[in-house]
Parts: structure tokens; sequence; C-alpha cells
């Protein structure tokens, strides 16, 4: 029998494995979903053609919903502006809240020319192409020549959408860094490569081989880098040219409030060593690369609007836990105040932005699961679990609206297998919340 109630906050990796670790332990939960579907970034951010990958992962979180005493409830917002506050929870009986909201916000440099037509963050793009509404049927300004501002996996991806899907003519990606310092991995690369003119690639590393010598990089090594990904790339599907400016940094968007971006100016870059490591340093010269489109994939923070104090990119947690697990604080802390936020509960990138992928989040998950768990031995046992429990769902039916539950969440996977089938697709997904709410009966 259930001993205690726990409200989960965000049904990502992070909010799914940590659900099923505290009902596993005698905790009853209350899933709480923005989206209609949950999965988070592992249903929405996993670029569309990893099928396999996330076939996989929604047999694992098809299994964790089937566990009884895990209430879901999607569509529901969580927020200092949403339907339900924190405050409500804990006066609904639950004893403690777990945030795994993720890094819904976007980062941003602050530059000149941000806000223009065509300017985009990433998370923007990868929203738009796995279907998440309402981003889904959102209209972006793709023009021919694209500034793709990173050099992560995710840089990559968007370059694949740009280069394989929308075919655009040019694709510049902008580094701050020299060509020893990329994030992405040879899997990613694998996907562009062939669109890469390695004469081009070459020559713009004969540029900046001196700078990165000086600070004790191998250029042949960052050379190879690139090559490594051609033996198992993919063949072409556009005449899309995919370059890159190394040691380079944005500093102003040029264009038009109505036509929209026309070139991102950046600055020229040395790097210099601090303490053993390379930091990028402006020269003060300047120059233009031509786009009609500018897309920054720099990195994520979270939701600025949900009401916890944030540190950094994240929420803040306490510099000494009561709780830690391997050391590491899940509590959730008023810096301002130096106090814990009692019973509040952080995991996943909403304790700490853009850090691993699934199994990183799993892990994290479980751990603050772990957490709870040790805090809740402090409090008392609900003894009435079925009347305090009623009372909340009772408190959902009279103040939300167009609850997703289970079964609603069974008959849109329902509809959606069928079109997959008879369309003869890999996958399918309705692109609007309208359409899934319709066949919820909501």
């Amino acid at each position: 029998m259930d001993k205690h109630m726990v409200a989960v906050v965000g049904a990502g990796p992070a909010g799914l494995f940590a659900s099923r670790f505290l009902a596993s332990n005698g905790v009853r939960v209350a899933l709480f979903n923005r989206d209609i579907k949950p999965g988070g970034l592992a249903e929405y951010g996993i670029y569309p053609a990893k099928i396999k990958m996330k076939t996989g992962l929604r047999k694992q979180f098809a299994q964790i919903m089937e566990l009884p005493n895990i209430e879901y409830l999607g569509n529901v917002k969580v927020s200092g502006g949403g339907p339900v506050f924190l405050s409500d929870l804990v006066n609904l009986g639950f004893q403690s809240i777990l945030v795994t909201t993720g890094a819904q916000g976007t980062k941003w440099l602050g530059l000149p020319g941000e806000h223009l037509p065509g300017v985009y963050h990433a998370k923007d793009l990868v929203f738009h192409y796995n279907l998440l509404p309402p981003y889904s049927d959102r209209r972006y300004l793709i023009g021919p020549k694209v500034a793709l501002v990173g050099a992560g996996n995710v840089m990559m991806d968007i370059a694949r959408y740009l280069i394989r899907d929308k075919k655009v003519e040019k694709v510049t990606v902008v580094v701050r860094r020299g060509p020893g310092e990329i994030k992405f991995t040879r899997q990613e690369l694998e996907n562009v490569v062939k669109n890469i003119n390695m004469e081009t690639l070459d020559a713009e590393i004969n540029r900046v081989a001196p700078i990165i010598k000086a600070v004790g990089q191998d250029v042949e090594e960052a050379r190879q880098s690139f090559k490594d990904g051609l033996p198992r790339a993919l063949e072409p599907v556009s005449s899309t040219i995919l370059e890159f400016s190394f040691l380079s940094s944005p500093i102003r968007i040029i264009g038009d409030w109505t036509k929209g971006a026309k070139a991102l100016e950046v600055e020229e870059n040395t790097l210099v060593a601090v303490d053993g490591r390379t930091k990028p340093k402006g020269l003060g010269t300047k120059r233009l690369i031509p786009a009609d489109t500018v897309i920054f994939a720099i990195g994520d923070t979270i939701d600025k609007a949900f009401s916890l104090p944030i540190e950094w990119d994240s929420y803040a947690t306490n510099p000494n836990p009561s709780y830690p697990i391997d050391g590491v604080s899940f509590e959730a802390y008023d810096p301002d105040a130096k106090e814990v936020i009692k019973s509040v509960f952080l995991a996943g990138w909403a304790r700490q932005a853009s850090t691993g992928l699934v199994g990183v989040a799993r892990k994290d998950g479980e751990n603050a699961a772990r957490a709870i768990l040790q805090y809740l031995e402090t409090v008392p046992e609900i003894e009435n679990m079925e009347e305090t429990y009623g009372n909340f769902m009772n408190w959902v039916d009279d103040h939300l609206h167009q609850v997703i539950t289970k079964d609603d969440l069974l008959k849109i996977e329902s509809v959606e297998q069928e079109k997959q089938e008879s369309l003869d697709l890999e996958d399918f997904k309705f692109e609007t919340n309208g359409e899934m709410l319709s066949i919820a009966g909501k």
C-alpha cells in the first residue's frame, strides 16, 4: 500500500524514470506534463530519422505509464503563471514535489538584431521538425543562405535538417573556437560530411593553423576528425554547400525589420591559454557572412517563469544538501534567503541544463527519487491515502480543463498507429494539440 504522495512535474526521461522509482517504493505519483504526450526531448528532441531509438524509448515509457500508482496529467502546465502553482500541490497533500521540466528556455547572446525575422534558436527548429505543438505549425523563414552558430550535436542536427530536408543553398557553421575543439560526434558528422567541400575546409583550417598550433593543439588531428566521417557517410541528397568559419564570434545580425536577416557580422578571434585551458579572444577585425537565416545552437536554459530561484542556466540547488546522492544535491534552494525550499527537489536538465542524454537523465531522475525517499522518512505517512488522493482528483476535475489521462494517450497512440500503417510510414504523429484533444474527446 502506498504511504506517501509525490508530484512529479515534467514527463521527460528524468521525470518518467523518477516516477517509476518512486512508484516502486510505496509512493503514489501524480505526473504532470505541459505537453499532451510524454517523453520530453526523447520524443521531441531526437532527430526524426532515428526511428529505432525512439521506438525503444517509447516502449520503456509505456511500461512506466502502466504502473497503477502513477497518475498521468498531460496538457497541464505547472508554473508561476500556469493553472497549477507549486503551492496548490502542497495544499492538496503532496509531501514532496520533484521538478524535472528540462531546459525549456532559450539562451541568447544579447546581440543587436537577434529579434529580426529569420533569426532563431535551434530549439525552435528541433521542436518544429519533431512536430511538437505549437512549434509544429509555425512558419519559419529559412532562406537559401544560413549561418548556423555552434559546434555541438544539436548544431549538427540542424545542419542535417537544412541540408537533407530543406536543401538550402549554403550553410556556414560559425564556431568561436578552432577545429580542434569541436563538440559534435563522428556519427552526427556522417550525416552531412559529403556536403563539405574538403578543399575549402582545408583552406579554413590552414588559415587558423598558426593560432591553434600556438596553444599546443594538433592541426592534423583536427583535420583528420573531419575525414573520419567519410567512410560511413550518408550519400548527399542535395547540392547544399556546408562550410565552417572557425575562430569567429557573432557580434551583430544585419537586416531589415520587414524582410529579415541579411548577414551575420563576426569578429575574428585568437586563442589564449588561461589556467591550462584555451579561451577565444577577439582581435577587433570584423567581417560579414551573408545569411538570410541565422540559427543559434548555443545551449539551453530553464524556464524563468516557473517561479524557482535560478543560478546560471538551472534552478538553484542546496550547496549543503541534507539528502545528497553520490555527493550531488537535488534540493531546491533560495540563495537570497540562504535556505532550502522545503520538500521541492530537482532533477535532469532542470537541475543542470544541457547535460547528457537519455541515460544521464534517467540516472539523475532515479537519484533524485532516492533523495526524496530519504526526505519522506522524516514526514508522517498518509493514513487515508484513497481519501486524500481522491480529494486531489476532485480538485483536478473542478479546476483543470482538457487534462490528458493514460487512457486518452492510448486512444491517441492507437489512431496514430492506424495512420502510420495506412500511409505506409515509418512513424506518424499528429502535428497539433487540437487533433489529439479531439481524438481524446476533450
